[in-house]
C-alpha cells in the first residue's frame, strides 16, 4: 500500500524550498554562484523538482491546486535570479572598469591618413625641377599601336632592340608601350616646333626581380628647336642632377647606343653617400657612380617620321626611370617595395 500525504504537508515543503532558494540566491556573490543555486533548485535533482515528485501520493483533485503552486514559485525564483544575474554583471563590469582606468586627459593615438607614394612623389619633384627650364608636362594612351611604340622611334620589326624589351601585346599591332617614347612622337605629329615637354607615366615589360618589375614609370624628355647641342643636353642634366641629389652632385656621360638618338649616352652621377671612396660601398659598388638615364641627339629619321625638316632643326631626349631615381633619393633596397602597398614602407614617406 502506498502512503498517502497531505495537501498542506506538500504545499509547506515547497514553501519552505521556494523561500530558502530566495535567500540563497540573495546571498550570492558571483555569477558561479547565483549558477549553481539554480541548478540545485530548478535542476532535476533539484530541491523543486524533488518536491513536485510527491504530487503523485496526492488525490487527483488537489493535484492542479499544488502544480499552480509549483509554477508559481518556479517563476519567482526564475524572476529573482535573472534580477540578480544583472546586478551581479553589472558589479563586474564595475570592478573591471576599477582594475583598468582609463586616464581620458591622455592625447588619443592619431591614425595614419595617408602619404604620397615616392613614386608620386618623385615624378613630381622631376616634373617641378625640370618645369623650372621651361619642359611642359604631356602625356598619352598606355596601349600604344607597334608603328608608334616601335617604329616610330626608329625600331624596325626586325631591329635588334626589340629583343631588349620583353613586350606585352594585346593583340594584332597593339601593345602595351614598353617606353614612354611614343607620347615624344604623337606631339611632334600634333604640335609644329619649337617643343620642350616631359612624359610620364607607366611602361610595361614582361620583367621581375628586386630592381624590374612587369609595371613601371618613365619620365621622358623632348627638346625641340634650332641650334639645340649636346651640351644644351648635358646642361640641363647637370641641373636636373643638382636640383635632386644635392649641389655637390656631378654627372659623366658614357657614349652608348640607343636607336632613336645619335649620338647617345648613359648619364652616370656621382654616389652621395661614400663619394666614391667607399670600396665597399652597397649603392655605387666603390665605383662612385650611379647610372640613372639615357639620352642623346634625336635621331633625324624622327624628324622625317613626325612631318619635321630635319635640317632645319636638331633637339635631344632623355629617359630615366622613376622607381630607380626614387630607390636613389630614399636608399630603398627593393623596387617591389613601391608596390606592394605595405603600410609599413608607404608611412616613411
Amino acid at each position: 500500500m502506498s502512503t498517502s500525504i497531505s495537501l498542506e504537508t506538500i504545499q509547506s515543503g515547497i514553501l519552505e524550498k521556494g523561500e530558502a532558494a530566495l535567500k540563497q540566491i540573495q546571498q550570492s556573490n558571483t555569477l558561479a554562484d547565483l549558477d549553481q543555486v539554480r541548478v540545485s533548485v530548478l535542476g532535476k535533482k533539484g530541491t523543486l523538482s524533488e518536491a513536485l515528485k510527491a504530487l503523485g501520493q496526492v488525490s487527483a483533485e488537489d493535484r492542479p491546486k499544488l502544480g499552480a503552486l509549483a509554477n508559481e514559485w518556479k517563476s519567482k525564483i526564475e524572476s529573482a535570479i535573472e534580477t540578480k544575474k544583472n546586478a551581479l554583471e553589472i558589479l563586474e563590469i564595475e570592478a573591471s572598469l576599477q582594475k583598468t582606468k582609463i586616464d581620458v586627459t591622455i592625447p588619443s593615438r592619431k591614425k595614419h591618413a595617408g602619404s604620397i607614394h615616392p613614386v608620386t612623389s618623385t615624378i613630381r619633384k622631376v616634373s617641378q625641377v625640370l618645369g623650372r627650364i621651361g619642359f611642359d608636362v604631356t602625356v598619352g594612351p598606355e596601349i600604344e599601336t607597334d608603328f608608334l611604340n616601335f617604329e616610330a622611334v626608329n625600331i624596325p620589326k626586325d631591329h635588334p632592340a626589340r629583343d631588349m624589351q620583353d613586350t606585352f601585346f594585346m593583340g594584332p599591332g597593339v601593345v602595351l608601350r614598353s617606353q614612354t617614347s611614343p607620347v615624344q612622337m604623337r606631339a611632334m605629329r600634333a604640335e609644329k616646333w619649337p617643343i620642350r615637354i616631359l612624359c610620364p607615366g607607366a611602361v610595361y615589360r614582361n620583367d621581375s626581380d628586386a630592381t624590374h618589375s612587369p609595371m613601371f614609370h618613365q619620365i621622358e624628355g623632348l627638346w625641340v628647336d634650332q641650334k639645340v647641342s649636346m651640351s644644351d643636353l648635358k646642361g640641363t642634366l647637370d641641373f636636373f642632377a643638382k636640383e635632386m641629389f644635392g649641389s655637390e652632385t656631378k654627372i659623366r656621360l658614357r657614349p652608348s647606343y640607343f636607336p632613336f638618338v645619335e649620338p647617345g649616352a648613359e648619364v652616370d652621377v656621382s654616389c652621395a653617400i661614400c663619394g666614391g671612396r667607399n670600396h665597399k660601398c652597397p649603392v655605387c659598388k666603390g665605383t662612385g657612380w650611379l647610372e640613372i638615364l639615357g639620352a642623346g641627339m634625336v635621331h633625324p629619321r624622327l624628324f622625317e617620321l613626325a612631318g619635321y625638316n630635319a635640317g632645319e632643326i636638331s633637339g635631344f631626349a632623355f629617359g630615366m626611370g622613376v622607381e630607380r631615381i626614387a630607390m636613389l633619393m630614399h636608399d630603398i633596397p627593393d623596387l617591389r617595395l613601391m608596390f606592394q602597398g605595405d603600410q609599413r614602407f608607404l608611412k616613411q614617406f
